[in-house]
């Protein structure tokens, strides 16, 4: 990782974080995307209003798109405001773009967004992970071990106290 790319990663201005991602999917790789947006849509995400809800990518003909983002209008635009949740392009190249498409389509994984934040340089970009969905056992298995260490950190603090 170039030195850039560090000093990009620590100023981030977080927008929008999909909490329900890392609950609902076991996370098997990220990645970084640029986001190709209307004039409005950046002024939009400025004042803090996207949603990742229901997000999800999606590969059509070589190409990645991020469905189902919410940015809303701004309401001080001048033109004719794009549809709050239409497909968006994903900026990613193209041998990224190749090994997704072949792990999505094989085995069944889902492309999930993580975060939609600004970078030091003030590009949009988002948060991508490879993700597969998790069962019912599974999420079971994440709340006991929560559990477990929620009581281990209230034993420690309580025998430490004076």
């Amino acid at each position: 990782m170039s030195a850039d790319r560090k000093e990009e990663e620590g100023a981030r201005q977080v927008l929008a974080a999909n909490r329900d991602a890392r609950r609902s999917y076991e996370i098997l790789e990220t990645y970084e995307a640029g986001l190709i947006l209307d004039g409005s849509e950046v002024k939009s995400l400025r004042t803090k209003g996207a949603s990742l809800a229901g997000a999800f990518g999606r590969i059509e003909r070589g190409e990645a798109y991020l469905w189902n983002l919410h940015i809303p209008n701004y309401p001080m635009a001048t033109i004719a405001p794009p549809d709050p949740r239409r497909p968006r392009k994903l900026l990613l190249r193209r041998s990224e773009i190749h090994r997704l498409s072949g792990r999505l389509d094989a085995r069944g994984l889902t492309l999930v967004p993580l975060e939609l934040y600004f970078s030091k340089r003030g590009w949009a970009k988002v948060s991508l992970a490879l993700a597969r969905g998790k069962r019912g056992p599974d999420r079971r298995e994440d709340l006991k071990r929560r559990a477990v260490s929620r009581e281990l950190e209230k034993s420690f603090k309580g025998r430490f106290r004076r």
